[in-house]
């Protein structure tokens, strides 16, 4: 199927600025006209999260709320984004670390407790805080899961930076005793409220990412797995199911086939054992993309603001 018309005419505009003396200029001011566009097709994050974290045992059943003195095996911690937080589920047992926690419970026999230190509309930079707040909570976990990166695309910060601030907290989880599992940044080739060009930019954007988060990942020692390469087929494929109605944050089915993608990665980090076939590693790049015009242009510093700073799920201690 071909190049939808509206879309063919906007890469041919940015095609002809390129041709002129008022490239740069001209390719920003369309992209940031278009991000003005999707930013009133796609409603800001408000809403909290289901609060999720507890203990999860074998066989099912209702979580337990966690409390000193409340037994548990192994402690699994998230961090992250939105999409860590389960953003736009409706009830607990939707949120992707809940569906982790209760996998890891049944593949190992073991009591899980679920804390989650992710906040909606984090980007790495914020990963370094919410390992300080782990620390100042108590023991490290044994298992951490992150899910990080869009926002560095929609902010944007440089994938650089991005990336080594993502394998810096890696590293510090890792040196804590954590085995640490990272979902990487997806494919925004898939979100069709966003227009083209602005659509390819970012996707060629946040492919260049994900790969580099997963070098950055791999060498400090945790496991990455690649939603770009993993999840955007299926995406394409059942949109209206696997998007929540915002048609930006995954739907419960769409967190679901995350979460069972991160969970046999788990499992092998943990030295647990799970059927099925394993997550491949991030694939090498696809195409040329990252050299032209719209690529070099780096700088667009507001075309995305919308983080609102929802904290976690968060669950209140029994006294």
């Amino acid at each position: 199927m071909g190049t939808p018309r509206r879309s063919t005419i906007a890469l041919a505009a940015a095609a002809t600025l390129a041709s002129s003396g008022s490239a740069y200029v001209g390719a920003r001011n369309l992209l940031t006209g278009q991000a003005q566009k999707a930013r009133q097709v796609i409603p800001k994050a408000w809403d909290i999260p289901p609060r999720a974290d507890g203990v999860y045992t074998p066989g099912g059943g209702p979580v337990e709320r966690w409390h000193r003195g409340i037994p548990f095996d192994l402690h699994l911690m998230i961090f992250g984004d939105s999409t860590a937080t389960g953003y736009g589920c409706q009830v607990a047992d939707e949120v992707p670390g809940v569906l982790i926690a209760r996998g890891l419970a049944e593949a190992s026999g073991k009591r899980i407790r679920l804390s989650t230190k992710a906040i909606v509309g984090a980007t790495s930079k914020g990963l370094s805080g919410q390992i300080d707040a782990m620390f100042v909570a108590g023991p490290p976990p044994d298992a951490a899961v992150i899910m990080i990166g869009a926002n560095d695309i929609t902010k944007p910060n440089g994938i650089g930076p991005s990336a080594r601030r993502l394998g810096k907290a890696v590293t510090r989880l890792r040196a804590s005793g954590a085995a640490v599992v990272v979902g990487t940044c997806p494919d925004f080739g898939v979100i069709t409220a966003i227009p083209q060009p602005l659509r390819w930019y970012a996707r060629s954007r946040g492919l260049r990412l994900a790969r580099a988060q997963a070098s950055a990942v791999r060498e400090a020692g945790g496991i990455p797995v690649p939603f770009s390469d993993l999840l955007a087929p299926e995406f394409r494929k059942a949109p209206e199911q696997l998007f929540s109605p915002d048609m930006f944050h995954p739907s419960a089915a769409g967190y679901a086939l995350a979460a069972k993608q991160l969970l046999p990665a788990l499992c092998n980090a943990l030295g647990e054992f799970i059927g099925g076939a394993q997550p491949a590693d991030a694939l090498e790049p696809r195409n040329a993309e990252g050299s032209s015009l719209l690529a070099r242009v780096g700088n667009i510093s507001r075309l995305w603001r919308r983080s609102t700073g929802v904290p976690a799920p968060i669950v209140v201690h029994a006294s």
